[in-house]
């Protein structure tokens, strides 16, 4: 049993718990719909514990199961299933490279990766099905499994709260992506604090943006799962036609966007919302990198009233640590606060000698302790080590923390105030990047003898440097190989010698320099 910030049972122990009682509420209203197929709450659970006992017959419970499915119900079907079978699921996009999707299930050495006919056939012809150890199971197939009531409960009787839910690979500074693995309880504080905040309810249509490998998309999921609110999959190929876009919003009636801000600044760069306004919505949420007030204004004067609210925090500490209510409008060299802590929480800063920050104006790293706190970096005891630490957060005890590698400083009314990153590690397109994964693929490449990348923030463009014979147009399709597309560095610049620094590191302020010469 857990219980919220206001002293109250909570009775779920299990996401399921929850997923059954909404069933049970709200049996044959629609759950989620792509643009293909609608399912009811009712229709939604009986596929998940079809395909609950299918993957229980393949795999022991605790393991991970990697879900290589285009977005969809039956994908949400199926993270469900993996859960009815103790396991804890692991959204694979399948636009990764082979290169990457290689590197992921390496690292959770799964038994058998759920897919649909398009996940199947790039895993045959990538050749990673050529050693065995990895079988492929069609989601079509585990849905004419037939339901093992008994053995779903005898597995749901022996979990935790503590068990993994989910798995999220986010960048890694070594060239291996790293999974974040949380757990139900995490995700259970967290939606209902969430929730609660923003009044979200039955009466709510959800509009997914996000890909189901991207943690924004576990507050549309599991707002939905906990308010019987209803959940509208956007295609991802509607967001290359904000008209298109717009018209789906309005005709599936969305009251609520959460979304990353490239998605929302995509819209109205493009001047989408003179084409529609979608006047259902009330609540727009953004997160995954600084929006620019010129967009957010954009959206205020379309939907003038409804709550935008400003959301931070990492994968690692579930999904988000602060948010800020926003209550005008921001002039362009303005920056939006990243808000205060949701219940549970404590945000606070620590300079270089991990002492606390609390004066106004003063940076520090931004440092998370209290509810919610990831498990930590599946099978990498080494990161989590690192990132994960104790501090006596209130001067006397000890407790785990989650140090961000985020910068902040707290402004005169005790608002947090994102300031950038303190490593190499950047935000972009709403995708959390280690420029280091980026050098490790480029540096694996035969013709190249060193590179180093780094982000032009005036262009919110990431330029990449190297030494070698290749021209950067091959430098390009071949990292498209090894990267995801966001990750691949539109300028290529090539050099004779990469610049030292006194310290004879790489010169990455004067390859800014350079970058910055290029907008002249």
């Amino acid at each position: 049993m857990i219980f919220d910030n206001k002293g109250r049972k909570n009775e779920y122990d299990n996401i399921l718990d929850c997923l059954e009682q909404t069933e049970e509420r709200y049996k044959y209203k629609t759950a989620v719909s792509d643009s293909r197929l609608s399912l009811t709450w009712h229709e939604l659970a009986v596929m998940s514990r079809k395909i609950g006992s299918g993957i229980s017959r393949l795999v022991p419970a605790g393991r991970p199961v990697p879900i290589l499915m285009e977005k969809s119900a039956i994908t949400l079907a199926a993270m469900f299933g993996t859960v009815y079978a103790g396991c804890f699921y692991v959204p694979v996009n399948p636009d990764n490279p082979a290169e990457r999707l290689k590197k992921i299930f390496e690292t959770l050495e799964a038994k058998i990766v759920v897919a649909d006919e398009n996940g199947k056939q790039i895993l045959e012809s990538s050749g990673l099905l050529t050693d065995g150890n990895l079988e492929p199971v069609l989601a079509e197939t585990l849905l004419k499994a037939d339901v093992d009531a008994g053995k779903l409960a005898e597995i749901r009787a022996a979990g935790k709260k503590t068990d993994p839910l989910y798995g999220l690979f986010t960048s890694g500074s070594t060239g291996n992506p790293k999974a974040v693995v949380v757990s139900h309880g995490a995700v259970l504080q967290f939606i209902g604090h969430f929730t609660e905040c923003f009044h979200i309810t039955d009466e709510d249509v959800i509009g997914n943006q996000a890909p189901f490998d991207f943690d924004v998309s576990v507050k549309d999921i599991y707002s939905a799962v906990m308010t019987g609110a209803g959940l509208a999959l956007i295609p991802k190929e509607y967001f290359s036609t904000p008209p298109r876009l717009l018209d789906d919003l309005c005709e599936r009636k969305v009251t609520t966007l959460i979304w990353a801000v490239s998605a929302l600044t995509l819209v109205s760069s493009l001047k989408g919302l003179s084409y529609r306004v979608p006047e259902r919505v009330n609540k727009v949420m953004f997160s995954g990198e600084a929006m620019p007030p010129k967009q957010l204004r954009i959206w205020q004067e379309a939907l003038p009233n409804a709550e935008f609210v400003n959301l931070y925090g990492p994968t690692e500490i579930t999904c988000n640590c602060t948010f800020y209510r926003v209550k005008r409008q921001y002039e362009d060299k303005e920056k939006i606060p990243a808000g205060r802590a949701f219940p549970g929480r404590v945000v606070f800063l620590l300079d270089e000698e991990d002492r606390k920050i609390v004066a106004p104006g003063h940076q520090g790293e931004i440092c998370v302790a209290g509810e919610s706190l990831a498990e930590g970096y599946y099978r990498n005891a080494e990161q989590t080590a690192q990132r994960f630490v104790l501090y006596p957060v209130n001067g006397k005890e000890k407790e785990r923390i989650y140090k961000t590698g985020d910068m902040g400083c707290f402004d005169e009314n005790g608002e947090l105030v994102f300031a950038g990153r303190k490593d190499f590690q950047i935000k972009h397109m709403g995708h959390r990047i280690e420029l280091e994964e980026i050098e490790s693929a480029m540096n694996s490449v035969d013709s190249i003898q060193r590179s180093c990348c780094i982000f032009d923030r005036d262009r919110n463009r990431i330029v990449g440097f190297y030494m070698g014979d290749m021209e950067s147009a091959e430098v390009r399709r071949t990292l498209k190989q090894k990267l995801p597309l966001y990750m691949v560095p539109p300028r290529l610049i090539r050099m004779n010698m990469m610049p030292l620094n006194k310290n004879g590191k790489t010169d990455r302020d004067y390859l800014k320099k350079i970058a910055g010469e290029g907008r002249k």
